[in-house]
């Protein structure tokens, strides 16, 4: 955590480094958007009933919405 706050508090002198945290927030943005996607079809399609597993997926896609892929990143926001 750390190092990304050093790299977001000068971002002209880490200029790389702050551009590859947004890249990656913004692939974030955009993976959770396909989770939601994906959560939503799955609901629209199959409603709760069991998946090819066996297993009844969409309490466990719904959790899946919750997780964040690079953590330090979004809290580091709020570090500054």
């Amino acid at each position: 955590m750390n190092a990304w706050k050093t790299v977001y508090a000068s971002p002209e002198k880490y200029w790389m480094l702050y551009e590859l945290a947004e890249k990656l927030v913004d692939f974030e943005d955009y993976f959770r958007r396909w989770r939601f996607n994906h959560v939503t079809t799955v609901e629209r399609i199959i409603g709760l009933k069991r998946g090819t597993g066996g297993v009844v997926v969409y309490p466990y896609l719904r959790k899946m919405l919750e997780v964040e892929l690079f953590p330090e990143l979004w809290k580091v926001r709020t570090e500054l």
